[in-house]
């Protein structure tokens, strides 16, 4: 079992940046993959990053490529997604998820345990 709780949202400015982070509970966490998802009022929950078990591999979404970066320090239990140059678009609820493997990691439904989500707010 793993928990998740983020933490670092927020309201911003446009072009301005947040960083959130994402603390899991378990020893086990080096052997999770880790993705951001965010979901917009009456939207689906959306990809926006992931980060393989030992941070050698990102992914990013189309929208967030160039401005936004996925990390993890393993010996923090913490994985983090610094976003920079944030659009009102960038609006949501920021979700972390973990995962027991390295695949697929672009599908929310792929994940096996979630955060509360934090809110960041992107005002023009």
């Amino acid at each position: 079992q793993v928990q998740l709780v983020e933490s670092g949202g927020g309201s911003v400015q446009a072009g301005g940046l947040v960083r959130v982070s994402c603390a899991a509970s378990g020893r086990t966490f080096s052997s999770y993959a880790m993705g951001w998802f965010r979901q917009a009022p009456g939207k689906e929950r959306t990809f926006v990053a992931a980060i393989s078990w030992s941070g050698g591999s990102t992914y990013y979404g189309d929208s967030v490529k160039g401005r936004f970066t996925i990390s993890r320090d393993n010996a923090k239990n913490t994985v983090y997604l610094q976003m920079n140059s944030l659009k009102p678009e960038d609006t949501a609820v920021y979700y972390c998820a973990a995962k027991r493997d390295n695949y697929y990691l672009l599908f929310p439904e792929r994940y096996d345990y979630w955060g509360q989500g934090t809110q960041v707010t992107v005002s023009s």
